[in-house]
C-alpha cells in the first residue's frame, strides 16, 4: 500500500509546465492537453487512494494505455520493457530461445515444428511432442503465449522440459540450451521448371534486401533464367528501407520507390533507389495475396507503377501507414503511426480509414466515392484506397468443410505424427506421394475420431427452418426439410472420398514437413500451386507478358481459376 501511495503522490507532483513542446497541440490546444493530463493524474490518485480493493498501478495504467491506443489504428502500440525482445525479433529476425513453433491441443502445448538445426532440433524435440513440464513446473493449462515466454531466454541458458511422445510409454526429459535464433527472411529459393527463378520472401528484417540479392545472383549464376518470381504471399511487411533495397535489384539508380507524408514536416521523405540495378531486363512476376502488407505492398506497388513486372494473385491487405518507434521512460517504447506512404504513381493503398468510425463505432473501408485513378508509367490505370490489385487475379479454391475440420481439429497433424514414428524414412520430397494405401490407413485412423462439421447446405437449411417457424409455416414443410436434412447427412458420409484429392494434398504437406522441415513443405506446395503455374505461364509467353505491361491486353479483366 505504501508503494501505491508514493506512486500516486509522485503523479500529482508532475508539473504541467514540464510538458515538452512537441506534446503541445498543433492548433492552439496546449490548454486542452494540460487540462486533461491534470484530470487524468488527479483521477488516478483518487482511484488509488479510495478504491475499496487493493489496486495494481502497473496493470491499471496498462489498461488505460491500451484503451487509449485502441481508439487509434491497430499499429500504434505501447511496448513495455518486457516485450522488447518480441519487438526486436520483428526488426532483426532474431531472438533467444529453443527454435520451435508450438500450438495448443486440449490442456497442453504441442510442438508444431522445430526449426531445422535449432536447439530444439538438435536436442531431439519432434513435431507432435506434448510438453508436460517446463523446469519442473506443470505446463497444463498454460497458453501458447505463456509457454513461448518461458521457452525464450538468454542464449547459453538451459531449460528442462518433460514431454510425452507418441509410441513411448513413459515421459521423456530433455535439457535444451537456448541459442540466438535467426529466422531467415527467405525459407526457400530455387530454379523451377523451364528456367524460372523463384524466391519465397517471408519477412522484411534488416537483412532482407541482401538475402534476396544473394539468392537471385546465385540462381542466375547457375543458369540463364527465363524469368523470376518473387513470392510475397503471406508476407506482412517490415522495414521500409528493405523494400526500397529489394525494388532496387530490378530498377536502376535514382528511381522513386516510395514517399511518406505526415502531420510533421520532418515525416515527409522520399526514398529512391541508390545503386545500379542487378537486372533491369529479366521478366518479373511478384506473387501477392490478402496477407501481403506494408513493405510487401511497397515492392509490389512500385514494380507495378514502374511497369517493371506483373503482379499475380489476390488484392493485397492495404496497409499504407508508416510507423516509427520512439523511446519512453523505463526502457519502454511506443510504435506510433507517423505518416502515410505513397508509391510512385502517387497513390496511397491504405484500405481502412482510421480517422472516422461508422454509426456502430467501427472503422470502415475507404468508400468507392473517394477512390481515385492513377496511371502507371505506361499509362495503365491503377487505383488507391484498397491495396494493390493484381494484374492477373487468381482466385484460390475454398477449402472444403471436411478438409477444414480435419485440419483444425489436428487430425491430419496427429496422423502425420503417427506416420513419422512408424516410417523412419520417406522418398525425397519431390517424389513422395500419398498413395491409396496411405489414404486408407488415414481413414482407419479416423475411426472413432470427432471430425464433425457443418456444411453450407446445412446452414441454409437451418436458416430456412427458422424462417418457417417464425412465419408459422414449418408444420406444412417439416417433412420436406427433414428429407433434405437426411440427404445432406448421407452426402456428408461420402465426403472423405469426394474430396480425397484435396485431403491427400494437405496430408502430403504435413507428412513431408516432419522429414524435410519448412523447406519440404514449400517444395511440396509448389507442385500444385495455381499462382506459380500462372506466373510461370505468363513469364514464358513473351508476347502476353509485354502486352499486359503495355496495357494492350484484356487478360486483367479475366479471373484465373
Amino acid at each position: 500500500m505504501r508503494t501505491l501511495k508514493i506512486l500516486a503522490i509522485a503523479c500529482v507532483l508532475i508539473p504541467m509546465t514540464s510538458i515538452p513542446f512537441h506534446l503541445k497541440g498543433q492548433n492552439g490546444g496546449d490548454f486542452e492537453i494540460s487540462k486533461n493530463l491534470d484530470i487524468y493524474v488527479t483521477l488516478f490518485k483518487e482511484l488509488n487512494y479510495n478504491y475499496v480493493d487493493e489496486l495494481k498501478p502497473g496493470d491499471l495504467m496498462q489498461t488505460g494505455i491500451d484503451a487509449m491506443l485502441q481508439s487509434l489504428d491497430p499499429y500504434t502500440n505501447y511496448i513495455p520493457e518486457s516485450d522488447i525482445e518480441d519487438y526486436e525479433f520483428m526488426t532483426t529476425g532474431q531472438y533467444g530461445g529453443i527454435g520451435a513453433l508450438i500450438h495448443k491441443q486440449g490442456d497442453y502445448i504441442i510442438i508444431s515444428e522445430p526449426y531445422k538445426n535449432s536447439p530444439a532440433d538438435k536436442a531431439g524435440l519432434k513435431a507432435g511432442d506434448k510438453i508436460l513440464e517446463i523446469n519442473q513446473q506443470t505446463a497444463k493449462g498454460k497458453t501458447t503465449d505463456e509457454v513461448s515466454a518461458i521457452l525464450k531466454g538468454q542464449p547459453n541458458t538451459t531449460i528442462d522440459i518433460l514431454i510425452e511422445r507418441t509410441g513411448v510409454a513413459r515421459p521423456m526429459a530433455l535439457s535444451i540450451t537456448r541459442e540466438q535464433i535467426t529466422v531467415p527472411n527467405i525459407p526457400y529459393y530455387s530454379t523451377l521448371e523451364n528456367g524460372i527463378g523463384y524466391v519465397k520472401l517471408s519477412g522484411f528484417t534488416q537483412t532482407a534486401g541482401s538475402e534476396v540479392r544473394k539468392a537471385f545472383e546465385e540462381l542466375r549464376g547457375k543458369q540463364s533464367l527465363n524469368g523470376f518470381i518473387l513470392d510475397l504471399r503471406g508476407n506482412g511487411g517490415g522495414l521500409l528501407q528493405e523494400a526500397v533495397t529489394i525494388t532496387n535489384l530490378f530498377v536502376d539508380k535514382g528511381e522513386l520507390v516510395v514517399s511518406t507524408k505526415g502531420k510533421l514536416s520532418d515525416r515527409n521523405r522520399s526514398y529512391s533507389t541508390e545503386s545500379a540495378a542487378v537486372d533491369k531486363e529479366i521478366p518479373l512476376v511478384v506473387l501477392v495475396d490478402n496477407s501481403s502488407a506494408s513493405a510487401s505492398e511497397i515492392v509490389a506497388g512500385a514494380i507495378q507503377d514502374m511497369d517493371r513486372g506483373l503482379i499475380v494473385g489476390q488484392r493485397t491487405f492495404g496497409k499504407g501507414l508508416v510507423q516509427n518507434v520512439v523511446p519512453l521512460s523505463y526502457n519502454a517504447k511506443m510504435k506510433i503511426t507517423v505518416a502515410k506512404y505513397y508509391i510512385p504513381s502517387g497513390r496511397c493503398i491504405q484500405a481502412i480509414d482510421y480517422s472516422h468510425k461508422d454509426e456502430n463505432g467501427l472503422f470502415t473501408k475507404i468508400p468507392d466515392s473517394l477512390i481515385s485513378e492513377f496511371r502507371t508509367r505506361n499509362g495503365r490505370p491503377v487505383y488507391d484506397g484498397g491495396g494493390i490489385e493484381p494484374d492477373i487475379q487468381v482466385d484460390l479454391p475454398q477449402l472444403n468443410s471436411i478438409s477444414y475440420s480435419l485440419y483444425t481439429k489436428f487430425l491430419i497433424f496427429d496422423y502425420a505424427t503417427n506416420y513419422y514414428w512408424s516410417h523412419p524414412t520417406i522418398p525425397p520430397v519431390e517424389e513422395f506421394e500419398i498413395t491409396d494405401e496411405i489414404y486408407q490407413d488415414f481413414l482407419h485412423f479416423l475411426n472413432g475420431k470427432d471430425y464433425t462439421y457443418t456444411t453450407r447446405s446445412e446452414n441454409e437449411l437451418r436458416a430456412l427452418k427458422e424462417i418457417a417457424q417464425k412465419e408459422e409455416t414449418y408444420a406444412d414443410i417439416a417433412g420436406e426439410i427433414d428429407s433434405l436434412d437426411k440427404r445432406i447427412q448421407e452426402s456428408k458420409m461420402d465426403d472423405l472420398q469426394e474430396y480425397k484429392s484435396e485431403i491427400m494434398t494437405i496430408l502430403r504437406q504435413e507428412i513431408v514437413t516432419r522429414y524435410y522441415y519448412e523447406e519440404g513443405q514449400i517444395i511440396t506446395s509448389l507442385k500444385e500451386d495455381p499462382e506459380v503455374k500462372k506466373a510461370t505461364q505468363i513469364l514464358l509467353d513473351t508476347n502476353a507478358y509485354n502486352a499486359l505491361l503495355a496495357g494492350t491486353s484484356a487478360e486483367k479483366d479475366h479471373t484465373e481459376k
